[in-house]
Order: C-alpha cells, then sequence, then structure tokens
C-alpha cells in the first residue's frame, strides 16, 4: 500500500530516529543487546515498534477552506510525523501508541503567500500554529501540547523553502531559506569552495531555520559554536507582517533584530530564510587525544587552552565513564579529543601549542600520536576518529535502547570555569543518588564537554537507567520525568544554563524561568502579542501569549 503524504521528503521513521529505511548493522544491535543485559541482569526481547495503522488519531478538527486544501494534509502519517520530536519521552510515547496531542492538519506552505493565507485562516478560527523543519527537538518543542485553549493545531512544515538564494564569495556569504536541509546546503555550496561548517548531532535532519531559531550549537567546539555567529541577517513572516533586517558584518544601531530571531522558537512568526557567513573549506587539519587520570585534570588542561587564543576547531573532554561506554580507549581514563583545522595554512604549530598545555596539566599523548591530513593510516584506531563515529550514530541506538526498556537520555548545559569543579562533582553525585533510588539498578552518568570558552565550558551528560525491568514503558516515563525534572533542579541551583544548545521548547520551560527575570519574559510576550496579537504560533513553547495562560506543559507539566 503507497504511502499515503503530502511530504516530498524521503520516508521519516516517525516512531524514532532516522529514515523508515535505515537499520542497525548486526555489530550495533549486538551492543545494544549487550548493554540491556547489563542494566537489566537479564535477556529480554525488545517491544515492537508500532505502525501507522497501530494507532488510533483522534479526528481532526479541521474544516479547510479550498485555497488551503492542496497544501494541508490530515493523512495519518503526516500527522504521526509531527506529533513528536525525537526525545526520550517522544519515542517512548510512540511504542505505548499514544499520542493523545497529533496535529489536526500538516501544511506544506510553498511560499510566503501560502504562510500568510494559513496565519489568517489560523487567527480567525482559533487555530495554533506550529512551525516545523527537521523534527530533531529533544525538548517537546515540535509538540502541539496547547492544552484546551485551541480549537485546534497544523503543523507548519518547512520542506518546500529549500533552496540556496544567492552566493557571495567575495563577502563569503549566502541568502538560504529556511527548510534547507544541512546537507543539502553543503552540497549546494561545495562547488563554490565554500562550507557553513555547523554540524550539530542531527546534522542529517536538520534545516537553516531549525537551526537559527534554536539557537543550535554546531562543530566548532571553540570560536564558531552557535549558529548565531553565523547569521548575518533574517526574515521572519509574523501574523502581523514581515519582520527583515539588513545584511551587514556588524551594527551598533540598538538592540539587534537578528538576536531577537535567533532563539525565538517559533513564538514570533516562521523565519523564511537567512544571510549566513561562511567559510572556505579547510584543507589543513590535524587531531590527537591525550587521557588525563581523570576528568578534573582534563579539564584543568582545557581550561589553559580555552585561554591561550588557539581556537581549536575540536577540544571535547570525555570523563571516565563516558570513554568506557564509547570504547574509545584501552584503559581507564578521561580523554581530551583535539583537533584544528584551517583553509589557508598548517596547523602543527597551534597543535604542538596546545599539547604543550595538555602535558603540562598531566596529559599524556594516545598511542596514535598526532594525525594531520598528510597521514593515511587506518583511522579506525584513532580515538578522536571513534568517538566521532559513536556520537553520529547515537540517537540511532536509543530506538532499540528504549525498546528494551532502557532509558537512555542526555541534558547539556553551560558554566563558567571557577564553578565547573563543585558543579561536576555535585551533579555526578546527586542526580547519581537520584537514579539510583528511582531505579535501584545499575546506571551510567557521564560527562563530556561539547564547546569551551575562555571563561567555562558546556557540559553535556548522558545517562543510561532501566526504566522497568519487564518493559512497562509507563512506569519508565515516570521515572524518567523524575530524573529529568532533578537534573533542572540542580542545574539552577548550581548556577548553569538548562539548555546551552538544546533550546528551550516545553520540556525545559521550568529551568528557564528559572534563569530568567520575570520583567524579562514579561518583555518577551509583549514582543509577541506585536508579532502574533491572536497567540497562535508555537504557543507554550518558550513562552505564553499573554492572554492564555497555558502553564509548564509537555512531558514536565501537569497541564491546566
Amino acid at each position: 500500500m503507497a504511502l499515503q503524504t503530502l511530504s516530498k521528503r524521503r520516508e521519516l521513521r516517525f516512531w524514532g530516529w532516522g529514515y523508515a529505511d535505515e537499520h542497525l548493522s548486526a555489530e550495533e544491535s549486538a551492543m545494544i543487546r549487550g548493554i540491556a543485559v547489563r542494566f537489566k541482569r537479564h535477556h529480554s526481547t525488545p517491544l515492537v515498534p508500532p505502525s501507522v495503522e497501530d494507532i488510533e488519531l483522534p479526528a481532526s478538527r479541521l474544516q479547510l477552506p479550498e485555497s488551503l486544501s492542496a497544501i494541508v494534509s490530515t493523512f495519518p502519517y503526516d500527522r504521526l510525523t509531527h506529533a513528536y520530536g525525537k526525545s526520550y519521552a517522544d519515542m517512548a510515547r510512540m511504542y505505548l501508541r499514544r499520542v493523545p496531542n497529533a496535529p489536526d492538519g500538516v501544511a506544506f506552505p510553498r511560499n510566503e503567500d501560502d504562510l500568510r493565507a494559513l496565519f489568517d485562516y489560523a487567527a480567525a478560527n482559533d487555530i495554533a500554529l506550529i512551525p516545523f523543519g527537521g523534527g530533531t527537538s529533544v525538548c517537546g518543542g515540535v509538540e502541539p501540547d496547547v492544552g484546551a485553549h485551541y480549537c485546534a493545531s497544523i503543523s507548519v512544515d518547512m520542506e518546500n523553502f529549500n533552496q540556496l538564494l544567492e552566493v557571495d564569495p567575495v563577502a563569503r556569504r549566502a541568502r538560504v531559506q529556511a527548510g534547507m536541509l544541512g546537507p543539502n546546503l553543503e552540497l549546494a555550496l561545495k562547488p563554490h569552495g565554500l562550507t557553513l561548517r555547523h554540524y550539530p548531532q542531527s546534522f542529517p535532519f536538520v534545516t537553516v531555520g531549525g537551526m537559527v531559531v534554536t539557537r543550535a550549537g554546531g562543530h566548532f567546539a571553540s570560536g564558531y559554536t552557535h549558529i548565531d555567529d553565523l547569521v548575518e541577517a533574517t526574515r521572519m513572516v509574523t501574523p502581523a507582517g514581515t519582520f527583515e533586517t539588513r545584511p551587514l558584518p556588524g551594527s551598533g544601531a540598538g538592540p539587534s533584530g537578528d538576536r531577537l530571531v535567533c532563539g525565538s522558537e517559533g513564538a514570533f512568526g516562521i523565519l523564511t530564510e537567512s544571510w549566513l557567513r561562511l567559510q572556505q573549506r579547510p584543507k589543513w587539519r590535524a587531531t590527537a587525544s591525550v587521557r588525563f587520570d581523570n576528568m578534573l585534570a582534563a579539564a584543568a588542561a582545557v581550561r589553559e587552552i580555552s585561554q591561550a587564543g588557539l581556537y581549536p576547531s575540536n577540544c571535547r573532554v570525555l570523563d571516565e565513564m563516558e570513554v568506557a561506554l564509547n570504547r574509545v580507549a584501552d584503559e581507564p581514563c578521561a580523554l581530551l579529543v583535539l583537533g584544528f583545522e584551517s583553509a589557508k595554512h598548517a596547523v602543527d604549530h597551534w597543535m604542538e601549542l596546545a599539547l604543550a598545555l595538555a602535558i603540562k596539566h598531566g596529559g599524556v599523548l594516545g598511542p596514535e600520536g598526532v594525525q594531520s591530513n598528510a597521514d593515511h593510516g587506518d583511522s579506525s584506531a584513532n580515538a578522536a576518529e571513534s568517538w566521532r563515529n559513536a556520537f553520529i550514530r547515537m540517537p540511532y541506538w536509543r530506538n532499540e535502547l528504549t525498546a528494551y526498556g532502557v532509558i537512555a537520555d542526555t541534558f547539556e548545559t553551560a558554566i563558567t570555569w571557577d564553578k565547573f569543579p563543585a558543579f561536576y562533582r555535585e551533579i555526578m553525585q546527586q542526580l547519581g543518588a537520584t537514579i539510583a533510588a528511582l531505579t535501584d539498578r545499575e546506571y551510567a552518568l557521564s560527562c563530556r564537554f561539547t564547546h569551551v570558552y575562555p571563561d567555562g565550558p558546556a557540559p553535556y551528560f548522558t545517562f543510561y537507567a532501566v526504566g522497568d525491568e519487564h518493559g512497562d514503558l509507563d512506569k519508565a516515563l515516570t521515572i524518567w520525568k523524575k530524573i529529568k525534572q532533578r537534573s533542572m533542579e540542580l542545574v539552577a541551583e548550581l548556577g548553569g544554563t538548562v539548555t546551552h544548545h538544546h533550546a528551550v521548547g516545553r520540556d525545559h520551560r521550568y529551568g528557564y524561568q528559572q534563569q530568567t527575570s520575570t520583567l524579562f519574559r514579561q518583555g518577551l510576550a509583549g514582543a509577541k502579542a506585536q508579532f502574533d496579537p491572536k497567540g497562535i504560533m508555537n504557543p507554550g513553547a518558550l513562552i505564553d501569549p499573554l492572554d492564555r495562560a497555558i502553564g509548564i506543559r509537555g512531558v514536565m507539566g501537569q497541564g491546566d
């Protein structure tokens, strides 16, 4: 039976990560079975993923005018694909065949006129609009959980806004539509010898607009870390009109409009295009790994490297548990994965300087030594390459880990260097105690740095725990919520941010409210009222409309 959809993209796995025709290798499946046995103490049969026919969706409440019927789908596959993001909780609820907040329809606008027609229809009929890029949100950012405040909801998929509009090789910039996928942008830029060089873990599925409005973190561990650094100008269509900034290398003319768009999460309108700063494709590279006795020793070395003005492209620390879980060293250690790259010059000198600082702090160069683009050895022996491959495959592994009843999730933050040692110890001890008390089983809690700055790192924590010995996903979800809540409480208490690059969405609203002032959030709500007078744009994500107290909903909140 042919799949019924209005989407033109390759079929996505609606219940989990990846495309529907992608599968784990035999080696990966065996590894995941081993993890399940380790944490659950016995072998179990994984749950069967749902099919479209398995899930009974509520009837669509839309009564579409003829002018919109050609671009709005009510097909079950389209509604399911746009019902959740890709967090652990999203996958677990799909395995439970429980989708109470599926959108009533999915719009695939072809141009800005279609968007304006959608805005008019939604405003006149009290319908919430949920912008959708690649659907990789792990914080409830694309879930149409808008409570009883609206008559219906429509997910607005930007896949048709997928063109590279202009390339300026002199100023190294490009004008790009918001729905263009990361890999497609890189392919389009390659003939020009240019690259955005911004690679989130979700890179195969992310859109330019999704990265911009969530302030996504990318490839570089230092220097160009957030997409903000690469945004020169933006164009956003709102229910009140079009908001556009002027492309300039810099400006001191009042508060930046682009800064309002970056991180707006669809609360004000829908980003349709951006001017992005580009780079020449790198020609020179060097990578190395450095082993340390423990995480804090490695962190001290990284602090000095980050403050030395060297700006490594990769400067990621894996603590002892992270190293063990990903099998990137043959002995217990914390590991620094270090890399430099350039389009203009060799980078060996910068690598030498960074390694000298690492060795000064007790580091030992990994057995593979320094590998540069002049080397043609076996990259499988490279600890940096091994970890990078595991990093890219982790979301795929979670599909099957969830089916085995293993909770596998992450949270990330940023903290200043002076607070990091106590921050790390308290998170590991207190959250570890919470997980142990909730699960009464072996668990794993690890940390790595994804980005580093002269004033502090961005620690990224991963935890594995048993949701339920017998595969009860309801019980597992309850446990996960308590772990997630405790992680946000600890991060707030210890002075970190609730998210460094995963966005706020609905799930991180609690932590966001702890770290921002009431007056600031009221100011944002006032801006929303100006751009979105009827409060139809992604209500509940980031902030509420002024006249509708939706509150903290999604997997973390109790709703109304």
